[in-house]
C-alpha cells in the first residue's frame, strides 16, 4: 500500500517545530512539515502560493495549513492538485475576520505597524497565537523563528487584506472555540474542537492526531 504523502504549513511566522506532537500513523502516511519562503519584491499572494507549490510534489497529497498558513494553503488547492485540503485555525473567506482585523486592512493600519517591536520575542508571540499568559509566551517563542521583517509585513498584510469571498468546495475546517486570533463567532461551517485555542496544533495533538487521519481518509 502506498503511503497518502501529507503535507503541513505551520502559521504566522512559526517554524516547522510548531507541529512537533503530530505523529500520524507512518504505516498509512508520509509526512512532510513546510517552511515559510522570504517574499520576493511585490510578490502577489497568488504568485507566492504558486512558488510555494513547488515544494508539493504529489499532485495526490493531503494539504494542512495552520492560522495564516490555511490561508496559503487554499491559494495553494487553486494551483495544485489536492487528495484533501485541511485547514486549522485558520478562516475560509474574509468575512470570518474579526472586526479589529478588518480595520487593519481598510484603514491600511498595517503600513503603520511597528515591525521592530513586535519582532520582538514576546510581541511577536501574543501578536501570533493570541495568548496573554506571559509563561506561556515564553513556552511558545520557540516555535516563531521566522522573524524576517519583509515576510512579516507582507503577511501581515496578505492575512488581514485577504479577498476570498466564498469559501473553497469540499474544504475541511477544524476550529477552536477558545480562538483569540479569529473567534469562533465569526466562523462558518467548521468542526468544532472543544477548549481549542489559536495554538491547539501543539496542545490539541491528542484529538488532532486521532481524528486527522479519519479526515484524510472519510
Amino acid at each position: 500500500m502506498n503511503r497518502i504523502p501529507v503535507y503541513f504549513i505551520p502559521g504566522l511566522a512559526a517554524n516547522h517545530l510548531i507541529f512537533r506532537n503530530i505523529k500520524l500513523p507512518e504505516d498509512k502516511f508520509k509526512t512532510t512539515f513546510l517552511e515559510w519562503l522570504i517574499p520576493r519584491k511585490d510578490e502577489s499572494l497568488v504568485a507566492y502560493a504558486r512558488r510555494f507549490s513547488e515544494n508539493i510534489i504529489e499532485d495526490d497529497a493531503v494539504l494542512i495549513g495552520v492560522s495564516f498558513g490555511g490561508i496559503i494553503a487554499q491559494e495553494i488547492s487553486l494551483v495544485k492538485p489536492l487528495r484533501k485540503l485541511i485547514i486549522i485555525s485558520s478562516i475560509k473567506t474574509k468575512y470570518e475576520l474579526p472586526t479589529r482585523l478588518k480595520l487593519v486592512c481598510s484603514l491600511k493600519l498595517y503600513n503603520l505597524l511597528p515591525t521592530n517591536i513586535i519582532l520582538k520575542t514576546t510581541k511577536l508571540t501574543k501578536f501570533s497565537v493570541g495568548t496573554k499568559s506571559e509563561k506561556r509566551l515564553k513556552l511558545y517563542e520557540k516555535y516563531l523563528s521566522v522573524r524576517n521583517k519583509v515576510y512579516l509585513n507582507w503577511a501581515i498584510k496578505q492575512m488581514v487584506c485577504w479577498n476570498r469571498t466564498s469559501p473553497l468546495p469540499h474544504i475541511v475546517h477544524i476550529h477552536g472555540d477558545k480562538d483569540l486570533i479569529f473567534p469562533i463567532k465569526y466562523i462558518k461551517k467548521c468542526q468544532v474542537l472543544e477548549g481549542g485555542t489559536h495554538i491547539m496544533i501543539l496542545n490539541k495533538h491528542v484529538w488532532l492526531n486521532k481524528h486527522l487521519p479519519e479526515e484524510i481518509l472519510a
